[in-house]
């Protein structure tokens, strides 16, 4: 049984996002031996995309799932168009309005005083809903993507967030600590004030413990692929605390650091997503000089401002034995016991860096 995963360029040159499609089972086989997945889409345009890689691709008009790890524009708005334009059997996504009172409430806000709300929570109940709508007209079932929701043959699986701490996030967005806003403020001014630059190599790494993301990015389903015991992680925006829950549960079934064969950089390599335990614990100790397993994250082309992605996270997935290969632009393709595709080529992965930005804060 093989696989074939596929990230697709977002954006433009400086603005990034998500928009991957995977199909697994015997891939030399006919259609109903395969299983073809969408998680996340990107923006509008990068749906139509979407949709013309599958039907070259993969050959069908049919996808069996589509996940929305969360809200954010560049990673939903594009999967309206893959659920208008492809038979789209089930759809994953939250619906944090049947989880929040509050979050109830502004989403009827939407329809006649949109301006009332902050414009980060108008954006993602915008595009919630208007992925919702469509679903609905397309006659696609919705289920949400909660611990333990796993697919019909048990090889996909959602890992995070729990309802609980799903919850607890809601609430974090609806009345964000305006404390901690101020703080963020704060501590970016300083980054682009004291920028510079620090030595890193295999042993030695600067990537610090307090990386921290927003609420809304932490609510992202984090997914697990099983094919024949090779198990590929898909992260989408997730941070520390997430990451964290979701190895509670991969340890309790049995999981060692370096047992991936393959997983998605978090939130197109952001250094506040990851830290050095999250991922000793994901990926194993560093100062290896073996491939244990593959690492893409989807950035844009250009990086102006060394965040998507940051040095300090690629050299930490590379001194992992999980060498990180970037989009910027090209459609990455990782593949295990699939045909060959004609104009696909070998991708190099980014080196490991001696110089990267010293942000002060992370």
């Amino acid at each position: 049984m093989g696989y074939e995963i596929d990230f697709l360029p977002v954006g433009d040159e400086s603005s990034g996002g998500d928009a991957i499609a995977l199909r697994y089972g015997n891939l030399y086989g006919s259609r109903n031996e395969q299983t073809v997945i969408v998680i996340d889409g990107g923006y509008l345009d990068d749906g139509e995309a979407l949709v013309e890689h599958i039907r070259k691709h993969y050959n069908t008009g049919t996808v069996d799932l589509v996940v929305s790890t969360h809200p954010d524009r560049d990673h939903i708005s594009g999967l309206r168009i893959v659920l208008e334009q492809l038979t789209v059997k089930k759809l994953l996504m939250h619906l944090p309005w049947s989880h929040s009172a509050s979050m109830s409430r502004a989403k009827m806000l939407l329809s006649y005083n949109s301006r009332s709300l902050r414009a980060e929570l108008r954006d993602s109940l915008q595009g919630a809903t208007a992925l919702e709508e469509v679903a609905k007209a397309q006659g696609v079932p919705i289920e949400e993507p909660f611990l333990d929701w796993t697919s019909d043959d048990g090889k996909f699986r959602v890992l995070g967030p729990s309802e609980d701490y799903y919850r607890e996030l809601l609430a974090e967005i609806v009345e964000p600590d305006s404390n901690l806003a101020s703080q963020a403020s704060w501590e970016e001014l300083v980054r682009k004030l004291l920028t510079g630059k620090v030595h890193e190599d295999l042993h030695t790494e600067t990537l610090k413990e307090n990386g921290e993301t927003s609420a809304k990015n932490n609510t992202s389903a984090i997914c697990l692929l099983e094919v024949d015991g090779r198990k590929l992680l898909f992260t989408g925006d997730a941070g520390v605390p997430a990451l964290s829950d979701a190895l509670d549960v991969l340890e309790a079934d049995g999981f060692q650091p370096g047992d991936l064969m393959f997983v998605q950089v978090p939130h197109h390599g952001s250094r506040r997503n990851v830290s050095p335990k999250i991922l000793n614990r994901l990926l194993g100790s560093k100062g290896k000089l073996t491939k244990l397993g593959t690492a893409f994250a989807s950035v844009p082309k250009k990086n102006p401002e060394h965040k998507h992605p940051a040095k300090k996270t690629t050299n930490a997935f590379l001194r992992r034995g999980y060498p990180v290969h970037l989009t910027q632009g090209v459609t990455k393709c990782h593949t295990f016991d699939a045909p060959n595709r004609s104009g696909y080529a070998s991708s190099t992965p980014e080196p490991l860096h001696t110089e990267v930005e010293d942000n002060g804060d992370a």
